[in-house]
C-alpha cells in the first residue's frame, strides 16, 4: 500500500513540473510560412524609369482595306506575321495625318535620354513617341534596331531623366520572384508579378528567353522584367500563345536576358547595326536515332544538312553530313545553340570546331565570316551494282563530272529506291557518300558493304540531295 502511495505522489510531482517546464519553455511549434514579398518600394523607386511608346505611321489608302483589331495587330507584329500596311489603325489621325499604330513599353537606360524596348514595337513606324511616367511627351530618334535579338534602342532629347539599374541573369535564379511594368493594352505603369519559370528556354528562335508566369499582354513588350532588388534583368518580349483572335496572357511569357540585350544596345548605339560571326552552314536537330545510328555517344550537336559553296566551313573542310559538338570550345548541345555560338563570335577569328564524321571525332579550325544582314549531273548509268538487296536500293557509280560539280570525294547514286530505302524518303538520283560511318565510292562495294551488314539493326546513311546533306536511317527488310 506503502508502495503504490509512494507511486501516486511520485506521478504528481511529474505533472507539477511537466507543468513548470512548459510554462518555461513551451514547446516548439511549427515555423509559420514567410509572408509574401512587398513590391510597393521597388515599384516607387523603378517605376519613374519606365516609358510607354506609341508609334504612328502614314495612312495607306486602299478600297479593301479591312480594319484590324490593335491586339491583334500587336500579336502578329510580335509574332513575325506582316501586319497589312494599308490596315486602317486605332485611335484617328494627329496634326500631321500619322494615326496611331500600336502601343508598347521600354526603359530608360541612361540619364541622357537612351531608352530600350522591342525592335517589333517600333517595327514600320514612320513617328515613334515617348511618355514618361510624369507625362513628358518626347519624339524618338531610332538609333537602331535588331531583329534577331528584338532589341532595339530609342533616344530623346531630354536630360536628367530617372534610369534604371541594370542586374545581370548570372544572379537571377529559377523559383525568384520578378516585376514587370508596362502598358498592357495601353494602360500606363501597370504593375505584374510572377516567378521564373526557366532561365534559358529555348522556343527555336535565335535568341533563348527567360520564362516567367508574370502576366504580360499586348502593350507589355519591351518593358523591363525586374528582380527583387529593382534591377532589370530582362525585356519582355513574347508571351506564349497562338491564338490570334485572343492575343492575351495564358500563364506564360518571355523576356529577353539583358546581359544579351545590353551587348546588343551597345554595337547599336556604336554603329547602328549588330555584327555577327557566320560560316556558311544549314544546321538541323540530331535525334536520340541518328545518334545511336551514328554510333555518336550522345544525341547532341548540330547535324549539318548543307554547306555554302566557297563558305568559310567549306573552306575548313566540314561536310555535309558532319555532327558539329563543339564551336570554339563551346559545346552545342542543341542545333540552335549553332547559330547563337557563331553570331557572338568575332568575325576574323580563326575558332576551333569539333565534328564527328564516320565513327569518329575531328578536330578542324575555320575562320569565321561576317554574316550579312539582309534589308530585315549526269545520269551515271554505268556500274550499276545488281538489284534485291534487302534495302530496295538500285546503285550506280557517279560519273567524274558530276563528283567534281558536287565537290564530292565518295559517293554512290541511287538509281532505284523501293521498299524500305523509299520508306525512309531516299528517292533517284540521291547520291550515298557513306553508309553505317563508312565512305562508299562505288556500287559494288557499297552493295558488298549493305550485304553485310545485320539485318536486325536500323542502318545509318550520309547522303547528299542538290546542296544539302542529311542523316537517313534505313530499317532493312527481313
Amino acid at each position: 500500500m506503502r508502495t503504490l502511495v509512494a507511486s501516486v505522489q511520485s506521478l504528481a510531482l511529474a505533472g507539477l513540473l511537466s507543468s513548470a517546464l512548459w510554462a518555461i519553455a513551451p514547446p516548439a511549434v511549427q515555423a509559420q510560412p514567410a509572408s509574401l514579398p512587398d513590391f510597393t518600394e521597388l515599384v516607387e523607386r523603378v517605376g519613374p524609369a519606365v516609358v510607354n511608346i506609341r508609334t504612328l505611321e502614314r495612312p495607306r489608302a486602299s478600297a479593301s482595306a479591312q480594319e484590324l483589331d490593335p491586339q491583334l495587330q500587336e500579336f502578329m507584329r510580335r509574332n513575325g506575321i506582316p501586319v497589312p500596311r494599308n490596315a486602317p489603325r486605332q485611335r484617328g489621325s494627329n496634326d500631321d495625318g500619322l494615326q496611331q499604330r500600336g502601343v508598347g513599353s521600354g526603359f530608360v537606360v541612361s540619364a541622357d535620354g537612351v531608352v530600350l524596348t522591342n525592335a517589333h514595337v517600333i517595327d514600320g513606324a514612320d513617328e515613334v513617341l515617348v511618355t514618361l511616367q510624369d507625362q513628358r511627351e518626347f519624339k524618338a530618334k531610332v538609333l537602331g534596331t535588331d531583329p534577331r535579338t528584338d532589341v532595339a534602342v530609342l533616344k530623346v532629347e531630354a536630360a536628367g531623366l530617372p534610369v534604371v539599374k541594370v542586374g545581370s541573369v548570372d544572379q537571377l535564379k529559377v523559383g525568384a520572384w520578378v516585376v514587370a511594368i508596362g502598358s498592357p493594352f495601353g494602360l500606363d505603369n501597370t504593375v505584374t508579378a510572377g516567378i521564373v519559370s526557366a532561365k534559358a528556354r529555348d522556343t527555336g528562335a535565335f535568341q533563348r528567353f527567360i520564362q516567367t508566369d508574370v502576366a504580360i499582354n499586348p502593350g507589355n513588350s519591351g518593358g523591363p522584367l525586374l528582380n527583387m532588388r529593382g534591377e532589370v534583368v530582362g525585356i519582355n518580349s513574347r508571351l506564349l500563345g497562338n491564338d490570334p483572335e485572343s492575343p492575351a496572357y495564358i500563364g506564360i511569357s518571355f523576356a529577353i536576358p539583358i546581359d544579351d540585350a545590353m551587348r546588343v544596345a551597345t554595337e547599336l548605339r556604336t554603329t547602328g547595326r549588330v555584327v555577327r560571326g557566320r560560316i556558311g552552314v544549314q544546321p538541323d536537330v540530331v535525334t536520340k536515332e541518328v545518334a545511336d545510328a551514328i554510333k555518336l555517344p550522345k544525341a547532341q550537336g548540330a547535324l549539318i544538312r548543307r554547306v555554302e559553296s566557297g563558305s568559310p566551313a567549306e573552306k575548313a573542310g566540314i561536310e555535309g553530313g558532319d555532327v558539329i559538338t563543339k564551336f570554339d570550345g563551346k559545346t552545342v548541345e542543341r542545333f540552335t545553340d549553332l547559330a547563337r555560338i557563331v553570331g557572338a563570335t568575332k568575325p576574323g577569328t580563326k575558332a576551333s570546331v569539333q565534328v564527328f564524321r564516320n565513327g569518329t571525332f575531328r578536330d578542324l579550325s575555320v575562320v569565321v565570316g561576317e554574316l550579312k544582314e539582309q534589308a530585315s549531273a549526269g545520269e551515271g548509268s554505268e556500274g550499276k551494282a545488281p538489284q534485291g538487296n534487302a534495302f530496295g536500293l538500285t546503285l550506280g557509280d557517279v560519273p567524274a563530272e558530276q563528283r567534281k560539280a558536287l565537290k564530292l570525294r565518295a559517293g554512290v547514286r541511287v538509281e532505284r529506291a523501293e521498299g524500305p530505302a523509299a520508306r525512309a524518303g531516299l528517292r533517284e538520283g540521291d547520291v550515298i557518300v557513306a553508309i553505317d560511318n563508312t565512305e562508299v565510292t562505288q556500287a559494288k562495294q557499297a552493295t558488298a558493304l549493305l550485304a553485310k551488314l545485320d539485318k536486325a539493326k536500323v542502318v545509318s546513311m550520309k547522303v547528299r540531295r542538290d546542296e544539302e546533306s542529311t542523316i537517313v536511317l534505313v530499317r532493312p527488310a527481313r
